[in-house]
């Protein structure tokens, strides 16, 4: 298993395949949802966890969709995004995104 927190999405770039075969040793955060993942003291990948699950599949779907828990989902992380301090660019660009989704298909 990476390094998530259950019900979490995740989006892992590893050395190759082979790292799936023994567990990690350590995930190292780097950033706001963001790890280095180490295997037998080596860096082997790293992770992303909550911010893809904002833009794929499912939610983007339930929000195409109109869902209001989606809706409310993608709003939620608007807040927070704000007030995060640390990593303003990458927040400034999902800020972006989730306007964008808010104001196509939020009623």
């Amino acid at each position: 298993m990476l390094c998530r927190a259950p019900g979490d999405a995740v989006l892992a770039c590893l050395r190759d395949l082979d790292v799936l075969d023994k567990p990690l040793d350590a995930c190292v955060g780097i950033a706001p949802d963001v790890a280095l993942l180490v295997q037998h003291g080596t860096v082997v990948g790293w992770s992303l966890t909550e911010c893809p699950g904002l833009v794929t599949p499912p939610l983007v779907d339930d929000v195409v969709d109109g869902e209001p828990v989606a809706l409310a989902r993608l709003r939620a992380a608007d807040e927070a995004l704000r007030a995060q301090h640390e990593d303003r660019h990458r927040a400034d660009t999902l800020l972006d995104l989730i306007a964008t989704y808010v104001e196509d298909y939020g009623t």
